[in-house]
């Protein structure tokens, strides 16, 4: 299918998007290529990720320090670094 990309800039919490990177490298993609399949499974209601690769979640989150959920989504405030 073609499609056409733009370039981008979003402002992403600091720990997430070391996870996300560190997921998209353990899974051999693109950090774009990841976001975009993240954001077609939910905009139809659909898990994205498997029972495994939860788990290596769970790990990534763990080495990061990444100890936000999807209930912190909508209540995040940028303070002061």
């Amino acid at each position: 299918m073609k499609i056409e990309r733009i370039q981008t800039g979003i402002r992403v919490e600091r720990r997430l998007l070391k996870v996300l990177k560190a997921l998209a490298e353990l899974k051999d993609m693109s950090l774009g290529d990841l976001v975009e399949g993240i954001a077609l499974h939910a905009l139809e209601g659909k898990a994205p990720f498997s029972g495994e690769t939860l788990a290596q979640i769970a790990g990534l989150k763990a080495i990061y320090g990444l100890d936000l959920g999807a209930d912190d989504a909508h209540r995040l405030d940028e303070g002061q670094p």
